[in-house]
């Protein structure tokens, strides 16, 4: 166009700056941005706005803002762009704060206002504000908007609050799929799986398809309650729909039927997979590792890297656990150090529980050398570590290690009774009786043991 000397005008360089951020395209973006600006639309609403949404898509925040700040009388479709910017960089603040100043201009926000403000809200710390946004939406009518809707019902759900999510979903006419999806989650996620598997068979006596994720989700609840029978209905779900090619859909199968307590039914779903990617694999090497089937486990690690698979840290993970399922000492200290020399996969606290508890159960001298890794690591030492090198202690009887690594998991978390109990036991098992009783009458709150259940649902 340029070189048949014609000349774009406002729409023209509108749409080429969609078309750079649809690809992600941030120096294509820039030059455009440039060369409108030299043809004397720097000031043209259409253009502005396409320059705003792009910017704010690519993660440019503060350019979307600069251009924002040059244009006299932004629109509604503007400020919603910045706001939902701001929101989706972390910045919740200035967003809040660009959402106060469009009410001041005397705009009112519409249903794409409340969108970009009410995904931001991600935990129940700023519950008090997706309450705020909630009741502005009753006042303004925007409540009756099913996008709206489904987003308060996620955002309840994220903050778990599912009592709120599920009155916004009764007052919902015709929910769609992802507003059910929302509840579902949110449900799985406060850990009340009964209510999963209910409002997942309303949803089909509703005629509404799950799709995979909510599938996954599904199974990932039931895996929870260790009972295969609702596992092996949504199994037969799956294959009636066709969707056993998914592979998010067979990795929760697998990671299901291995919890329930049929490892060969889940290496089953595995072996009959069209297609694996590394979360597949992973499932599998994690299910393996927890039944004590190591060498099975590595096979199917060695078979990763035959086919060109970049193991990930979940990989290592599962690794690490088969390891220490089996007491292989040697095996996990050669896969933590290709974890980075190889893999360059850097250690998460859940790694090193593994090898802390791979090397703490290996011996007394075992035992040293998983106290001298915690001490390398920088402070504060992830709980989970130490307390991992706790439990170890406690099977050894060393309670002067024990008392060490007591004092500084309390350094950092002095209200935590879960390991005053454990080191009480251990001064018990030591004989040390006098320093249990001072423990456990300085604790705070009172700890009830929690009844020992078993329990079989059905069977297969």
């Amino acid at each position: 166009m340029l070189q048949a000397d014609i000349k774009p005008d406002n729409y023209t360089y509108a749409c080429v700056i969609r078309a750079c951020s649809d690809n992600f395209d941030f120096s294509m973006l820039r030059l455009v941005h440039g060369s409108y600006v030299s043809a004397g639309l720097g000031q043209d609403p259409i253009c502005c706005s396409a320059l705003v949404s792009a910017y704010s898509k690519l993660g440019f925040v503060h350019e979307a803002c600069r251009v924002f700040n040059g244009i006299a009388e932004p629109d509604l479709v503007l400020w919603n762009s910045l706001i939902s910017a701001y929101v989706c960089s972390s910045m919740w603040d200035i967003g809040i704060q660009m959402f106060s100043a469009m009410r001041h201009s005397g705009k009112k926000p519409d249903g794409f206002t409340l969108a970009g403000l009410l995904v931001g809200i991600a935990d129940s710390s700023l519950l008090s504000i997706g309450q705020g946004l909630h009741g502005l939406s009753q006042k303004s009518g925007l409540i009756y908007d099913s996008h709206v809707g489904s987003l308060l019902v996620s955002m309840y759900s994220r903050c778990k609050c599912m009592d709120s999510a599920y009155r916004v979903f009764c007052s919902i006419f015709n929910p769609d799929l992802i507003t059910w999806s929302a509840l579902i989650a949110g449900y799985s996620q406060c850990g009340e799986y009964q209510k999963v598997l209910l409002y997942f068979r309303k949803l089909n006596m509703d005629s509404k398809k799950p799709d995979s994720v909510l599938i996954a989700t599904v199974l990932a609840s039931i895996a929870q309650m260790a009972n295969v029978v609702p596992g092996c209905e949504v199994h037969g779900y799956v294959l009636r729909h066709g969707l056993e090619s998914d592979i998010k859909v067979s990795s929760s199968l697998i990671d299901m039927y291995s919890k329930c307590g049929f490892l060969h039914l889940g290496t089953c779903v595995f072996k009959i997979m069209p297609e694996r990617n590394i979360i597949s694999y992973n499932s599998v090497i994690l299910a393996l590792g927890l039944y004590g089937c190591a060498s099975e486990a590595f096979t199917m690690f060695d078979e990763i890297l035959e086919r060109g698979l970049v193991p990930d840290e979940a990989t290592l993970s599962a690794l690490l656990c088969a390891c220490c399922h089996a007491g292989l000492v040697k095996e996990g200290r050669e896969i933590f150090r290709r974890m980075e020399d190889e893999f360059n996969i850097k250690a998460r606290p859940e790694h090193y529980v593994y090898m802390v508890k791979l090397l703490g159960s290996s011996g007394p001298g075992g035992l040293e050398e998983a106290y001298n890794l915690t001490q390398s690591l920088p402070e504060p030492v992830d709980k989970a570590i130490l307390g991992a090198l706790l439990s170890c202690c406690d099977s050894y009887g060393n309670s002067e290690l024990a008392e060490t690594v007591a004092q500084q998991i309390f350094k950092s978390n002095p209200s935590d009774n879960v390991y005053k109990v454990m080191l009480s036991n251990i001064y018990a098992g030591d004989g040390r009786w006098d320093d249990a009783k001072k423990l456990r009458d300085k604790m705070t709150g009172g700890q009830k043991k929690i009844c020992g259940v078993s329990w079989i649902e059905g069977s297969y």
